[in-house]
């Protein structure tokens, strides 16, 4: 509870000595958890504008979610963390996804679209994109080296945060620290 009103307060001051940082910084303080494996950068990092594809092979770019927050989730068939990880992924879709914030995950590499669409039925995952990136080229460009890994992108485009390897994304520790980035419930 000290710690919760510490982090608190140095989030309202922060937020008058500079309201454009104070969603990261509020989120900083409030990462516990698996959230402490996020990397946040000093300053946010221009997501890639490489295309990849709908699961119906439409083309898409991360500028298509400019405009709300973005957890994007690098993922593929063979990987055992994305197996554990996408259910959470899933369930925080499920708590707060808005008009302002959404999950999305793009299976990188040789995916075949129905092993893809048998993990997710396997997982029991139904809420999820199966964005592909077949080639890898987006992953590439965004420095992607393992899997799973998940990005967050602010409303301008930009990436904020990175986490390599799974995390519990439906647990109170990520909801809060994404509450305090976004501002939901404010």
């Amino acid at each position: 509870m000290n710690k919760l009103v510490h982090a608190l307060l140095y989030t309202a001051t922060l937020a008058l000595a500079n309201p454009a940082l104070a969603d990261v910084e509020a989120a900083k303080a409030s990462a516990t958890g698996d959230m402490k494996k996020l990397v946040w950068h000093s300053d946010p990092d221009p997501a890639s504008d490489t295309g990849f594809i709908t699961f119906d092979e439409k083309p898409l770019t991360l500028a298509d979610w400019q405009g709300k927050w973005v957890v994007v989730n690098f993922w593929a068939t063979w990987c055992a963390p994305c197996k554990k990880e996408m259910p959470m992924l899933s369930a925080l879709q499920s708590d707060m996804g808005s008009e302002t914030f959404e999950v999305v995950t793009i299976a990188t590499s040789r995916n075949a679209p129905a092993k893809m669409q048998d993990f997710f039925e396997e997982i029991g995952v139904d809420n999820l994109p199966l964005h592909r990136d077949p080639q890898s080229a987006l992953a590439r460009s965004m420095g992607v080296l393992g899997l799973p890994v998940t990005l967050i992108l602010n409303p301008e485009g930009e990436e904020v945060a990175r986490l390599t390897g799974e995390a519990d994304w439906a647990s109170d520790e990520a909801r809060a620290m994404l509450t305090a980035l976004t501002g939901a419930g404010s």
